[in-house]
């Protein structure tokens, strides 16, 4: 059981790696595209927007599909968009190839978390979805830093051939350690999509979402913010990408344990303001 929920971990660590890793290969890949570095951004922004909006509506079209059938459909249209980038002779047929990795990485991160759910009791279920779902932190600490540091070795297509080697051997893990699953309960999508209702989760989601906009708009741009420090040195560039990673985690296992014990408002407030000051002094 414990190497399901690894194997799953792994796929998701695939998604958060695909994710993360272009803001170490922005540069080289505007140069290659003739285009500047704000446009290459947008690599990011259809991969996030297409894994984000289309994650519950996969969820929902998929939900009379065996989990694992699923599961497999996904990483292929994974691989598929990766190698498409990698490959892809224009800027724009780049972007749509963004868009289906993206595609593919919504109908994982779900169907993950779903299997995941059903392979333990239901008192251990927290905890499988902690494994299953710490693939996509860990994905910043060492996934975005090693595909960084593979592009500095040759050219940034090698970081994607890395991403994609990555779907690989997650579904070979899946076909191998991952046991077959019942159905779980089928969901429309306007019942997914019901705590919207809610004004107090619509406001926390609002704030997340601000935070992590301001975070990663600095994380996405790391390559170009800091390259007098890096001087365009991959290696260098990926050590800042680990650390970034490292301390994320740290700070998503502490802050969990510290809004346990001093509540959720003051450990949220003072972390913006560390964010402000930090930003503010990055110049």
């Amino acid at each position: 059981m414990k190497y399901s929920l690894l194997v799953l971990a792994l796929a998701t660590f695939a998604v958060g790696t695909d994710a993360y890793v272009v803001a170490g290969i922005l540069p080289p890949v505007a140069r290659s595209f003739s285009v500047s570095v704000a446009a290459t951004g947008q690599f990011v922004t259809v991969y996030s927007l297409t894994y984000a909006v289309l994650s519950s509506v996969m969820a929902t079209l998929t939900a009379h599909w065996a989990r694992r059938r699923a599961l497999f459909v996904g990483l292929a249209v994974f691989i598929a968009g990766n190698i498409l980038t990698a490959i892809a002779p224009t800027f724009g047929l780049a972007l749509i190839s963004r868009a289906l990795a993206g595609l593919g990485g919504a109908m994982i991160t779900p169907t993950a978390g779903a299997i995941a759910a059903l392979l333990v009791p239901p008192e251990r279920r927290e905890f499988a979805l902690a494994i299953v779902f710490a693939g996509l932190t860990t994905a910043t600490a060492l996934g975005a830093p090693i595909g960084t540091a593979v592009g500095s070795f040759g050219d940034w297509h090698l970081t994607l051939w890395f991403v994609a080697a990555l779907g690989v051997l997650a579904a070979i893990s899946v076909f191998v350690f991952v046991p077959i699953v019942p159905h779980s309960p089928a969901l429309r999508l306007q019942d997914r999509l019901a705590p919207l209702g809610d004004a107090r989760v619509v406001t926390t989601l609002a704030t997340s979402m601000l935070v992590i906009f301001g975070a990663f708009l600095i994380y996405n741009y790391v390559s170009v913010i800091f390259d007098r420090a890096t001087g365009g040195d991959g290696i260098h560039l990926a050590a800042l990408l680990s650390i970034w990673g490292a301390a994320a985690t740290v700070g998503s296992l502490a802050g969990g344990s510290l809004a346990d014990r001093f509540g959720n408002r003051p450990i949220i407030n003072l972390a913006i303001m560390v964010l402000v000051l930090d930003f503010a002094l990055m110049p």
